[in-house]
C-alpha cells in the first residue's frame, strides 16, 4: 500500500462516514475498507483511554488508500474523551452497557490509579444498550458482518482472545504483549461479553502503562501492519 509523505500525516486523508451520534451530538465515524470487512478496530469507547485513540490514529493517518479489509473506528465514545471520563456524558460506562446475558443494572466501580480501589461508581445504563453510542455500534457491526473486532483498550498490557486465533497470536507477538485467555476479573455488559454470545469474534487489545510516545514508537506501527495486511 502507498503510505503518505511524513509531512502530511498531520490530518487524514481517508474519509469518515458518520455512524451515529453520541449523546451530546457529536458525530460517531468510522473508515470503512477499500474491499470486505473481515476486521473492525474500535478505540476509545472509555474516554480516560485516550491513548488508544491517539495510538490507532496515528496508525491511520500513514494511510493514503482505505485500508483492504479494516474499519476503523476512533472514538466510540467522542463525548467521554472530551471530558476526559470513561463515562458519557450521562455517566454511563458504554463498555458495560452492551446487551449481553450478564448485563446487570448495578452499578460499575473502577479506579484512577492502579493502586487505588475500585471506588468511582458509574451507571451500566437504565437498560442494557440505552445509550445511542452503543446503538450505533451495535447497528455498525451488523452492518459490517465483520469475522473479527479488535477492542482497543488500556492499561493492562495484554492481548485477550479466549481463542488463541492465528490474529490474536500475530498482534501478542508484533507486540510484545502476553497473549491471555481472560483479563482476569468479570465484565458484565462488557462488548467482549456480548460478541461471543453472537457468533462474533473480538480480541481485546491493552495497551501498556507507558508514555504516549512509546506507544506512538512501538505499537503504532503494529496497528499499521494490521490495517494494511490482505490475508485477514
Amino acid at each position: 500500500m502507498t503510505l503518505r509523505p511524513r509531512a502530511r500525516r498531520g490530518t487524514h486523508a481517508l474519509p469518515a462516514q458518520t455512524y451515529g451520534e453520541s449523546r451530546l451530538g457529536a458525530p460517531l465515524e468510522v473508515f470503512r475498507p477499500a474491499g470486505e470487512c473481515r476486521v473492525l478496530v474500535f478505540a476509545g469507547i472509555h474516554g480516560d483511554e485516550p491513548e488508544s485513540t491517539i495510538t490507532l490514529s496515528w496508525a491511520l493517518r500513514h494511510l493514503a488508500e482505505p485500508s483492504p479489509h479494516c474499519a476503523v473506528v476512533l472514538a466510540a465514545n467522542p463525548d467521554g474523551l472530551a471530558r476526559g471520563t470513561r463515562a458519557n456524558a450521562a455517566g454511563v460506562d458504554l463498555n458495560r452497557n452492551w446487551p449481553a446475558r450478564n448485563w446487570s443494572p448495578e452499578q460499575v466501580c473502577h479506579r484512577v490509579f492502579s493502586e487505588d480501589p475500585r471506588d468511582i461508581a458509574l451507571s451500566t445504563g437504565e437498560r442494557a444498550a440505552s445509550e445511542p453510542e452503543t446503538q450505533a455500534l451495535l447497528r455498525l457491526v451488523g452492518e459490517l458482518q465483520p469475522r473479527t473486532i479488535v477492542a482497543v483498550h488500556a492499561p493492562l498490557a495484554c492481548v485477550e482472545d479466549p481463542q488463541a486465533s492465528g490474529l490474536g497470536r500475530w498482534l501478542a507477538e508484533r507486540s510484545e504483549l502476553p497473549l491471555v485467555d481472560t483479563v482476569g476479573y468479570d465484565t458484565p455488559g462488557s462488548f467482549g461479553s456480548w460478541a461471543p454470545e453472537h457468533e462474533r469474534h473480538v480480541i481485546t487489545y491493552e495497551l501498556p502503562v507507558a508514555p504516549l510516545e512509546q506507544h506512538l514508537r512501538k505499537l503504532s506501527p503494529v496497528f499499521l501492519d494490521l490495517l494494511q495486511r490482505t490475508d485477514l
